[in-house]
């Protein structure tokens, strides 16, 4: 039951986080209306007062300025479950295993945990991925192999975490970094930004199956086999991952 209970404040916070985009766009228009294109810098100190001192006509004046509350209020709600979820978070051995990996915070590590569930049923990271719904699509005819977009078959939810934490990753971690960097120059950084998702969720995958942290299992090259010697590595008993609290006796 408290498993089902932190996937529920995890939901919530995640929905709350929804309506927050929606309330932001809305305010972008305003000020974009305006002749105004700030992007992320209206989110700023500045970038509020300046949306709070435009000279707007009644009903525009009204709109923006209810959409101001709403925005205040819900960065109070989102605010009090990340720090529910931090608080969660520690509870868990596998979870704070997570975190020890660059860009990985409380939110993605506690939903991969409950995500995932038994690690040990995935027997490479390539199902993982599947799983989730992070593996292109495959077009095949006779001789001809043709991959697509991600299949998007899998947990949106992880998608979104994974994509968000993936170029937070990139940016202190060397590997992701470069190769997010490389393949956005080949192709697209959407496309980019997908590939460093799957290639932490793989890294993530990897560190529960052999309770590793970061970065020891990065130093051995991934190929998604369980006879891989990154799976050998580790042996001691596997950590639970359910709150350390219930192993308490």
């Amino acid at each position: 039951m408290e498993e089902l209970d932190v996937r529920q404040l995890l939901k919530h916070r995640h929905t709350l986080v929804q309506m927050r985009t929606r309330v932001k766009n809305q305010l972008q228009h305003i000020a974009m209306n305006e002749g105004f294109q700030k992007k992320r810098k209206l989110w700023t100190k500045e970038g509020m007062e300046f949306l709070q001192s435009l000279n707007l006509d009644v009903w525009t004046k009204r709109r923006r300025d209810d959409l101001l509350k709403i925005l205040e209020e819900f960065n109070g709600h989102i605010q009090q479950l990340s720090q529910a979820a931090e608080q969660e978070a520690e509870k868990w051995p596998l979870v704070r295993l997570l975190m020890t990996h660059p860009g990985v915070g409380p939110i993605l590590a506690l939903a991969t945990v409950l995500t995932l569930g038994d690690i040990q049923r995935f027997e490479r990271g390539k199902k993982v991925a599947s799983y989730v719904g992070l593996i292109p699509s495959e077009d095949s005819s006779g001789t001809r192999r043709r991959m697509g977009a991600i299949s998007k078959q899998g947990n949106s939810f992880m998608r979104f975490l994974l994509v968000q934490a993936g170029m937070a990753a990139a940016r202190k971690d060397a590997e992701l970094g470069q190769f997010y960097k490389r393949l956005a120059h080949k192709k697209h950084h959407g496309v980019a930004k997908v590939a460093v998702a799957r290639k932490l969720l793989v890294r993530l995958y990897w560190m529960l199956r052999t309770n590793t942290p970061y970065p020891e299992v990065v130093v051995v090259r991934m190929r998604g086999s369980s006879s891989h010697p990154v799976a050998q590595k580790a042996k001691a008993e596997p950590l639970s991952g359910r709150p350390a609290s219930r192993n308490k006796k």
